[in-house]
């Protein structure tokens, strides 16, 4: 039963005396019941004034020094052997920085053939290994460019750059083990073997089908320094890669935002790149189960779901915004280009 002192009057008047004796705990005066009341009012206000947390990044901050200007125009390479464009809609290397997946092949089922990515006995080289993949096809897209505006010389398949360069362009700290990362990174690549099988016209009309592949990077070398730290890198690129590029009167490149380096998971990776592939400057629906399917992770569905979510929660990723629609069987992930939605907001 609640004492009965006497108090301010406009303590009570506040809070309610129906609400005081309601929750008074045993022995508890009339203002002590209401200065408790007051304090947990008080609380409260503050819990639903406080700013709502924003969601976990998925892109690291930039490393010491990164503002630095690149040397070089980063682009993304739409990966393909001869004039297949739909490989860029699939994942040739892993997601995961912690599977190695040593001696795995992930086969893609498309439309009009298949493609088999097959990993050797030190892994299968991951979406960050791909990255110099990436800087060597800049490069060697960049000399051709100059080359058809008859600047320079036709370049060859062969790409040398300094250690200190590939970890600048590739957006990553300067350090020891970064420079002994890029010899384990150059083995993955050269033992990543891709395999396209497709179906085509014949010159009689017939369907014949074509088998053909090659590992990520043809050859490399890495030369140490006098302490026995990688100085230079020298990789050869992929005949299917160099001539895509220097096949034709115009490479088929997509570029690639600088910022891409910096996302800090490989299915944040993998979305980023099908966007720039699927949605370009427009925009794009896939379903979460096609993403998973193409992506080759080797987590499960639903774990995959959990991540993707996660990821257009934050929605951070650079140039797309990212929202999860309802579809007739399951979730759809559009990618919308930012400048088309500004735009569109503006009328444009």
């Amino acid at each position: 039963m609640i004492s009965r002192n006497n108090g301010p009057q406009s303590m009570r008047a506040v809070i309610g005396r129906e609400r005081i004796e309601a929750v008074a705990r045993p022995g508890e005066t009339y203002e002590q019941v209401a200065a408790r009341l007051q304090r947990e009012g008080n609380e409260e206000s503050r819990l639903v004034a406080a700013p709502k947390l924003q969601p976990a990044t998925r892109v690291r901050k930039p490393s010491k020094g990164d503002e630095q200007q690149d040397f070089f125009i980063p682009t993304v390479y739409d990966v393909g052997i001869r004039d297949s464009r739909n490989i860029m809609d699939v994942a040739v290397f892993r997601l995961s920085k912690k599977e190695r997946r040593a001696g795995e092949v992930i086969t893609y089922e498309l439309r009009d053939g298949n493609v088999k990515v097959s990993a050797g006995p030190a892994g299968m080289a991951s979406v960050w290994d791909y990255d110099l993949v990436l800087m060597a096809v800049s490069h060697l897209t960049e000399a051709m460019n100059r080359y058809r505006d008859g600047r320079g010389e036709k370049p060859g398949r062969v790409f040398r750059p300094h250690v200190g360069d590939v970890l600048k362009f590739l957006r990553r700290a300067y350090g020891g083990k970064q420079k002994d990362d890029l010899v384990e990174t150059c083995l993955r690549l050269n033992t990543t073997h891709v395999a396209v099988r497709r179906n085509e016209k014949g010159k009689n009309g017939r369907t014949i089908t074509v088998n053909e592949g090659e590992p990520l990077i043809s050859r490399y070398k890495v030369i140490e320094n006098s302490s026995g730290k990688p100085e230079f890198i020298e990789i050869e690129v992929a005949q299917w890669m160099y001539q895509e590029i220097t096949g034709g009167k115009k490479p088929d490149v997509l570029a690639l935002h600088p910022d891409f380096f910096l996302i800090g998971t490989g299915i944040g990776r993998f979305v980023y790149r099908l966007a720039r592939r699927a949605a370009g400057k427009t925009e794009a629906r896939w379903s979460f189960q096609t993403i998973y399917e193409r992506s080759g992770s080797a987590g499960t569905f639903k774990e995959f779901c959990r991540i993707l979510r996660s990821i257009v929660e934050a929605n951070d990723l650079p140039e797309y915004t990212l929202t999860m629609e309802a579809g007739q069987s399951g979730p759809l992930l559009a990618m919308a280009h930012r400048r088309r939605m500004v735009d569109g907001a503006a009328g444009v």
